[in-house]
């Protein structure tokens, strides 16, 4: 297995260090950032595996980060690093997305556990797809529409367009409703109705061209979620 890489974002020097060479030590490689406004090139360039994110950083704060990271890499674990005061903005994380926290100071046999427990617990990072064959045509991501062969076209909404992507990311693998609205709508499905995903798949189907009864495209897979069929334009 290759090596797992973590982006450690920390602007206290002593304090990323340490975290730096904890990571280390539980054989993961590791990039570090001092500061906000470096962290929101890198992660957009980087490639990393989680991300330890520093909630107090000069040049952006780490709620901003979060914000990015959920908007360009809807599926990267993130933990946060928060000092033991920071109750307000330690939930507000987590509403926004993190996938955990630990609480300044801590031991290094803490931090890499709950590393290793949200790697653990997270999917594969999805590839992005940029185009779907799709029984009689395709699905343009870019342009959020479908084609058909008979020349017809529609469109696609933001949300249908985020769910078949990240389906289509997914080969093979079942997703379940909880997971399409952390990941693809970054919304905390706790307290959510998750009907909401049912409605969507439905009208997703529709435009597909895809018989609700006996689905051929997006599949429902029963007691998880959906899944997208093997597919053979």
């Amino acid at each position: 297995m290759a090596t797992r890489t973590l982006l450690v974002i920390e602007d206290d020097a002593a304090i990323r260090h340490g975290v730096v060479m904890a990571v280390r030590s539980g054989g993961y490689a590791a990039i570090e950032c001092s500061d906000g406004h470096k962290a929101r090139t890198m992660i957009t360039q980087a490639t990393c595996d989680l991300v330890l994110l520093d909630l107090v950083l000069p040049g952006a704060t780490g709620l901003e980060l979060l914000t990015q990271i959920r908007r360009e890499q809807p599926t990267l674990p993130v933990i946060i690093l928060t000092a033991l005061g920071d109750e307000r903005d330690r939930v507000r994380g987590l509403e926004l997305g993190a996938d955990d926290y630990v609480v300044k100071p801590f031991s290094v046999k803490e931090l890499l556990a709950r590393i290793e427990a949200v790697l653990r617990r997270s999917p594969e990072r999805a590839s992005p797809v940029a185009e779907l064959a799709i029984p009689g045509g395709c699905a343009d991501f870019n342009r959020r529409e479908l084609r058909f062969s008979d020349g017809k076209r529609s469109e696609l909404s933001e949300r249908e367009a985020e769910l078949l992507a990240y389906l289509a990311a997914n080969p093979g693998r079942a997703i379940s409703r909880e997971e399409i609205l952390t990941r693809v709508w970054r919304l905390d499905p706790k307290g959510l109705s998750t009907r909401a995903i049912d409605m969507q798949v439905a009208r997703l189907r529709e435009k597909l061209r895809d018989d609700g009864d006996t689905p051929a495209v997006l599949l429902t897979v029963r007691g998880t979620g959906y899944m997208l069929a093997a597919r053979s334009a």
